[in-house]
């Protein structure tokens, strides 16, 4: 019945969305192209693909060569316009992904603008030696004509079988994955079967030069949010869990948990989650039912729970965060970022 309902909503959405793309490829809108490469990071479905992870391991190795800047739309900020993220800005007003990209890397320029051609002429303007703009999150946004394409493919969906927003996730059209250079397929099992990559690769390939590459999400050790304040040995496996999140896809960070922890409890919340006193009132009774426990959440929730002011002691001595990154199968990032720089410095 659901279905019936949202099929007509779905096709009513499809066929804007091919007319906005029709304006571009008839000239009508246009698209920018700039005097410096700029790499977008997108994907065509709603929902956590690892784009942030992605644009961190892209800053990380192409700030070896060059002078790099970051540009978002800043999504669910309180803000407009073009800003500058800075270590001390607050997350309602830049966004958690860039703050917690500028947090990372602190000489990064990391800048917010949801109307990205504008962003990218301010940063022009006021970081003249910036030679590399990385682009979070504008594959359908089409103002801006990037130098590399990179997509991000979710391996638990794939899109050839996947539909048009709100009946499926898809938010663009698969029929425009022809303008991307490289696919990142996220998400894939530790032990992905040869034939599945084949699969993949046929759907994916629509141009010759098109490069796919398979991936999973590899974390790490949980880090306390408040290192002064929480034990200092590190957490034991099977330690007893709270799991708190507010990101697009939770599943592979609570799957991450269970795999070394025990979970006795899930906070699941929202994507880009505004986290209230009646949430830390909640985590206190959490605590308080599990005496054993600690919590934790996923680095984007973490530059959200930074105000020391605002964070109960009890919390403060038991939250941590889980850092992850992108993990290449059979090893092949490096193959990865050096045909990226190829085409970053090709003309």
């Amino acid at each position: 019945m659901l279905k019936c309902l949202l099929a007509p909503a779905a096709l009513l959405y499809k066929a804007g969305v091919t007319f906005r793309h029709r304006l571009f490829d008839w000239g009508i809108l246009k698209s920018e192209k700039f005097d410096i490469p700029v790499i977008c990071i997108g994907n065509i479905t709603v929902g956590g693909t690892g784009k942030t992870p992605m644009a961190e391991m892209v800053i990380a190795y192409m700030s070896q060569m060059h002078r790099v800047a970051l540009l978002s739309r800043g999504y669910g900020r309180r803000t407009k316009g073009y800003l500058e993220v800075k270590a001390d800005s607050h997350y309602r007003d830049v966004g958690d992904e860039p703050l917690q990209i500028k947090l990372k890397f602190p000489d990064t320029v990391v800048a917010v603008c949801e109307k990205r051609a504008e962003g990218i002429r301010r940063i022009r303007a006021e970081h003249p030696d910036v030679d590399l703009v990385v682009m979070d999150d504008g594959f359908q946004h089409r103002y801006v004509e990037p130098k590399v394409n990179i997509v991000m493919i979710d391996a638990t969906r794939p899109v050839q079988h996947d539909r048009m927003l709100p009946l499926g996730t898809l938010r663009d059209l698969p029929e425009e994955l022809h303008r991307a250079h490289y696919f990142v397929v996220t998400k894939c099992p530790e032990k992905m079967a040869p034939i599945d990559r084949r699969i993949l690769r046929k759907v994916l390939i629509q141009v010759a030069y098109q490069r796919v590459y398979f991936t999973r999400f590899e974390s790490f050790m949980p880090q306390p949010l408040f290192p002064d304040a929480a034990p200092g040995e590190p957490l034991l496996q099977g330690q007893q869990v709270i799991a708190l999140s507010g990101i697009g896809s939770p599943k592979p960070f609570l799957a991450a948990l269970r795999g070394s922890y025990g979970v006795v409890a899930e906070m699941t919340l929202d994507d880009h989650h505004v986290y209230k006193v009646r949430d830390l009132n909640r985590l206190r009774e959490l605590l308080d039912k599990f005496p054993g426990a600690v919590i934790v959440t996923t680095e984007k929730d973490a530059v959200k729970l930074t105000n020391r002011a605002k964070i109960p002691e009890e919390i403060q001595r038991r939250i941590y965060y889980l850092p992850i990154n992108i993990s290449f199968i059979e090893d092949s990032a490096t193959d990865f970022l050096q045909k990226l720089e190829e085409d970053v410095r090709g003309n």
